[in-house]
């Protein structure tokens, strides 16, 4: 049985998340993990502060000490994750080389979301033609085809049966889902 990727919640050393999401990409590329280590994620909010009558942009991270990591949980990939310098372990493992709980894909969902991602790995799963459902907004629910893309702005057009004319919808990558 081939295992699918799911999303697991790695703890860090406070401050350190940016290192091991670095760290973590390396080991995963020089160590030939990238078919089982997919992506690394530091969810990050940008919030305005006024000091001093200026506007400053600053980003902050919404779960300082932690990291995202979108993984297939084989014995080799739980290894280099968890001995990558400044992790700590996974959250929702027992410990006692016990494997970690993945994220249920709404918790993921959600989290993705507030950072304007998906789950969906653009540049490998999206393209023309492809055939989605959306999971958010006015058109929750509807099934539909992309036409385009636009990676730069993390949207998409698709065309979906809107009272039984075809009509183009402008969407975000995080509203949608790719059909099997």
């Amino acid at each position: 049985m081939e295992e699918e990727k799911q999303w697991y919640v790695v703890n860090t050393y406070s401050g350190h998340e940016d290192s091991v999401k670095e760290k973590l990409e390396q080991r995963a590329q020089s160590m030939g993990m990238q078919d089982n280590i997919f992506r690394v994620i530091i969810p990050t909010a940008t919030e305005v502060e006024v000091k001093n009558g200026q506007k400053k942009e600053k980003t902050k991270k919404m779960f300082p000490g932690y990291v995202l990591v979108e993984m297939i949980m084989s014995d080799e990939a739980w290894f280099i994750v968890r001995n990558t310098p400044g992790v700590t372990g996974f959250i929702g493992s027992s410990g006692h080389k016990a494997k970690p709980t993945p994220l249920f894909p709404s918790e993921v969902d959600h989290i993705l979301s507030l950072v304007g991602m998906s789950r969906n790995n653009v540049e490998k799963d999206l393209a023309i033609g492809v055939k989605i459902t959306i999971k958010d907004g006015p058109f929750k629910g509807m099934n539909g085809t992309v036409d385009s893309i636009d990676n730069e702005n993390n949207r998409l057009t698709a065309t979906i049966d809107l009272f039984g004319q075809a009509t183009p919808v402008e969407l975000e990558f995080f509203q949608v889902d790719i059909l099997n």
